[in-house]
């Protein structure tokens, strides 16, 4: 009996030390994929540049430089239409469609066929803050006009008929969802009077800044310019 238990002692410590290592090696598996799922999260913003450096420094010097028309009087809705319109027709208004765009993670009001956001979660491009939205507290979450309609307005776009001004108000290109509080800051400033507070974004707002001006052939001011240009630099 003495020497049948001796046998099988090591037999079950060589079970147990098995078991040990299984157990060592899930748990590392677990903690990968949370570290995996940590590092999703906390990915860059999806805002990406619509065309080159170089190709923004050729637009940028084709803009045509010109005196706001501050005179001219300017209602949102009047000018822009009622935020948000439907301008693609795909059932969705454009708020929806771009936080389905840079939301990651969202969920939708059930029977809306995927057009209403309840919940997704980013990284602000202006800060690098991650965020959470929800509907209940939309504000949170604001859709920012890179070239404020405003500024558009006296730029020039005041002399457009109404439907183009429409289509610049919902224009994709045009929009991001950011920060409430980095969107407010924001306001109807161009890039001599504000610039996002995280570095590693400026060279896509200048590249994207420009594109929408080239897109509509808006005009700039000099200083905008200037701005515009010491931010390409940057540029990787």
């Amino acid at each position: 009996m003495t020497n049948r238990t001796d046998r099988s002692a090591p037999r079950r410590w060589a079970s147990i030390y098995c078991l040990v290592v299984i157990a060592c090696v899930m748990i590392g598996v677990i903690a990968r994929g949370s570290t995996t799922t940590g590092a999703t999260a906390r990915a860059a913003p999806r805002w990406a540049a619509q065309s080159t450096p170089e190709v923004a420094r050729t637009r940028l010097a084709r803009l045509v430089v010109t005196v706001p028309a501050r005179e001219v009087a300017y209602d949102r809705t009047r000018d822009f239409g009622p935020a948000w319109a439907d301008v693609d027709h795909n059932g969705c208004d454009t708020r929806n469609d771009i936080l389905r765009r840079d939301l990651s993670a969202v969920t939708f009001r059930p029977d809306t066929n995927g057009c209403v956001v309840l919940a997704g979660s980013m990284v602000d491009p202006y800060t690098a803050a991650p965020m959470h939205f929800a509907k209940s507290d939309a504000n949170a979450v604001q859709i920012d006009h890179v070239v404020p309609l405003h500024a558009a307005w006296i730029l020039g776009a005041w002399r457009w008929t109404p439907a183009r001004r429409l289509e610049f108000a919902n224009d994709p290109r045009n929009l991001v969802a950011v920060d409430g509080p980095s969107n407010q800051r924001k306001s109807d400033r161009l890039a001599d009077a504000w610039r996002p507070e995280n570095p590693a974004i400026s060279c896509v707002y200048a590249i994207n800044t420009i594109a929408v001006h080239a897109a509509y052939r808006l005009g700039t001011t000099s200083s905008e310019r200037r701005a515009l240009s010491r931010l390409l630099g940057r540029c990787p």
